[in-house]
């Protein structure tokens, strides 16, 4: 859900850059285009989280707001220096966990819901005795317990994890938290996204056996946020343009008669040690989540092709002039 609305903005940031250049306005109109049919869907799916899941979209809702998505402005590449030694064991993955911790962070407690709940015009429920109380009763953002800090600077880690220590930085960074701890989030953003690029090639290696798709796809579009270029490869891009389903137009399980090669036995763990809560796995074989990180990376191919455009093969001149960003990224290229 809360991946909704990068996805929009990514939209809406190829559809600026490119009406500045004649020869992509084409692009840029279908860019817009694109971006007025998912903000509809974006209400709708707002709508109905606060009638089937009140408290999760009361906790995340800043994700959702404009401006809360910060894109690169400029760009960098990832350090195999700072790769863990592969393999190491782990603790299992705990979603719960991990929102609870992002939580605390956002500063999305009670007194935080009932402002919000006004402002958009939503009935709130105060807690009744007996219930459970939120996660989180501060209205303070960037929070941080001595569980989260060992929580999300565990080293060693992999997987969904992995990732979500990453998203955990990333989104202190958009909070513009600063002090203590966050001082440190480019430090933490560049071990992550290193150990998650070494994943991605290990997928790679293995010819994207499934189920990694899913997660192969959420390295690209939570690394590709922190601003590295390296993830954004042409080849990455065509093998998961070749995932979606023909029909459906979803992204989720093989179907029937095409070609499945499943992950070996340590693949698989990391792959499968999520639970996801929010998961919807459909008759059709479409996953909720796997076409939620597909979209979102295709996203961010998107938004770095805005900048750095290809035209028959070479980059736009005009748009290199602009001075958005820095450090082009190459990967890209034939």
């Amino acid at each position: 859900m809360v991946w909704w609305g990068s996805r929009c903005w990514k939209l809406r940031g190829a559809q600026e850059a490119w009406a500045l250049d004649p020869l992509l306005q084409p692009l840029s109109l279908r860019a817009g285009h694109l971006a007025d049919k998912v903000a509809p869907l974006l209400h709708s799916s707002i709508a109905y989280l606060n009638l089937s899941d009140p408290e999760y979209l009361r906790e995340f809702q800043p994700s959702l707001q404009p401006g809360f998505w910060k894109l690169p402005r400029t760009w960098t590449q990832t350090n195999a220096s700072l790769v863990y030694p592969w393999p190491k064991l782990q603790d299992s993955f705990s979603e719960d966990s991990s929102d609870s911790c992002l939580v605390l962070l956002l500063g999305t407690g009670e007194g935080w819901i009932t402002n919000w709940a006004d402002r958009l015009g939503l009935e709130h429920h105060p807690q009744q005795p007996g219930m459970a109380s939120p996660r989180n009763t501060s209205s303070q953002p960037c929070g941080l317990s001595d569980f989260c800090r060992t929580l999300m600077t565990k080293p060693g880690c992999s997987g969904y994890y992995l990732s979500h220590q990453l998203l955990f930085f990333l989104w202190a960074r958009m909070k513009g938290c600063t002090k203590g701890l966050f001082s440190q989030s480019q430090h933490y953003i560049s071990i992550f996204c290193a150990n998650m690029m070494d994943l991605n090639q290990r997928a790679e290696a293995i010819r994207y056996a499934y189920p990694i798709q899913d997660l192969f796809m959420e390295n690209i579009m939570f690394c590709g946020i922190g601003g590295f270029s390296d993830f954004y490869k042409r080849r990455w891009l065509e093998a998961i343009l070749s995932w979606q389903k023909p029909q459906e137009g979803c992204f989720g399980v093989p179907a029937a008669g095409d070609e499945v090669r499943h992950a070996d036995r340590l693949y698989q763990q990391h792959a499968l040690r999520r639970v996801k809560r929010r998961e919807k796995q459909f008759t059709d074989g479409c996953s909720s989540h796997s076409t939620a990180t597909a979209v979102a990376a295709l996203g961010g191919f998107l938004y770095i092709l805005a900048d750095q455009p290809l035209v028959h093969g070479e980059r736009h001149p005009s748009t290199l002039s602009q001075g958005s960003m820095t450090a082009a990224p190459l990967d890209l290229l034939p």
